[in-house]
């Protein structure tokens, strides 16, 4: 059973116009973010869901009963289960220690992040109601996360991103780039698994168009990049979600202060 804890203090409350973006406070919202997830993976992305998704029409695993669930609710549909219209997942240290391990470590060694010290937040299972795919719901995902990081004191973020398919040749120069510009420093760097490693660098930098590749980046990547974030060495292939995904690393620390101040303001009204 899923049950999210109660809290006396909100870590993150953002609310502009009718859009409302906090934490899942009910085992109700939490299946309705689910429910989201299942429409947008499976129902939008080809996913392949288990037997038991398919019957009750949720995403789920074993890591949701460990997670945060940050969502954005649209209080014209309603003020809960009703209303929701975007979501991610959040797994801190502790919780992760909880579950057994972070989601990532069946894709990626992790270790160089999991072996320092301080607050560590792993970002998953991100995903927006088609009609609510425009820059305000996304802003306050973000600052949302914002707001949740700076409650916690977090000090790396990361996770997995995916470009659609399953052939990272038709994806070479983007990843090409990413590899080229974007790597990770070895003390912040996630390995693909050597049975799963798919190596990124396929292009030669001079032969890479960088505004094209650029372009070619899914958004939630292009997000990542302008909070100054990193990709782990090598790409890997994920059949069940029909994806090629990368590891994403955020340092707090060296997150633009322009990024910084615009996600931390009191005004906050999601412009940029």
């Amino acid at each position: 059973m899923i049950v999210a804890a109660a809290r006396r203090e909100r870590p993150v409350e953002v609310i502009v116009g009718d859009l409302e973006a906090r934490l899942a406070e009910t085992e109700a919202e939490i299946l309705a973010a689910q429910e989201l997830r299942y429409r947008v993976f499976y129902g939008e992305m080809n996913a392949k869901p288990s037997a038991e998704m398919l019957r009750v029409g949720r995403d789920f695993d074993a890591f949701d009963p460990y997670c945060d669930h940050l969502i954005v609710v649209d209080r014209k549909r309603g003020s809960g289960v009703k209303g929701i219209v975007a979501t991610y997942r959040l797994l801190r240290r502790e919780a992760a220690r909880r579950a057994g391990r972070f989601y990532s470590i069946a894709e990626y060694d992790i270790s160089p992040l999991v072996n320092r010290p301080g607050e560590i937040l792993e970002l998953g299972r991100s995903c927006v109601d088609p009609a609510y795919r425009n820059k305000m719901a996304m802003q306050l995902l973000w600052k949302g996360i914002t707001d949740y990081i700076l409650f916690h004191k977090v000090e790396i973020m990361f996770g997995c991103a995916s470009f659609p398919g399953t052939d990272p040749e038709a994806h070479r120069m983007a990843l090409s780039y990413l590899h080229h510009r974007h790597l990770a420093p070895p003390q912040f760097r996630p390995r693909a698994l050597a049975d799963r490693y798919v190596d990124m660098n396929m292009l030669p930098l001079e032969a890479i168009d960088e505004k094209r590749a650029l372009a070619s980046l899914p958004p939630l990547i292009k997000g990542y990049l302008r909070l100054s974030g990193y990709v782990g060495d090598g790409a890997v292939i994920d059949h069940e979600f029909g994806s090629v995904d990368v590891s994403i690393v955020v340092v707090t620390a060296e997150v633009t202060d322009k990024y910084m101040k615009h996600y931390t303001r009191p005004d906050y009204g999601g412009d940029s």
